[in-house]
């Protein structure tokens, strides 16, 4: 790996200026730092949920022999009828129903205030 000095960091940046302008550039960094600050809190809380289970499974363990219970059957799941989708088509499908939503608040809106 090579070291970046002050001169190789003048460059990078002023590439970075040319290609995005320099009005683009604050709001990338913005949107760079929430983006890291949703995936540490999102790794933290997956980090706390397997430190959370264990104790669950012991808990439940140590109160399965005190407590004889009927366990109730769950209903079996039916898969879809129609083809399985990919991720990308399912995406867009969602993308569409909250615009959907978002329309028919809109509208809801606009007639209270109507």
């Amino acid at each position: 790996m090579s070291n970046l000095g002050v001169p190789e960091l003048l460059i990078i940046a002023g590439v970075l200026v040319l290609l995005f302008g320099a009005k683009k550039l604050p709001e990338m960094a913005r949107g760079v730092g929430r983006s890291m600050r949703i995936f540490k809190s999102e790794t933290a809380k997956l980090r706390d949920d397997d430190e959370d289970a264990p104790t669950t499974v012991q808990a439940t363990q140590a109160q399965a022999p005190a407590q004889p219970q009927q366990q109730p059957v769950a209903p079996q799941q039916i898969p879809p009828a129609g083809p399985v989708l990919s991720a990308e088509e399912q995406a867009r499908q969602l993308e569409e129903q909250a615009a959907r939503l978002r329309a028919s608040a809109a509208a809801a809106k606009a007639d209270k205030q109507a």
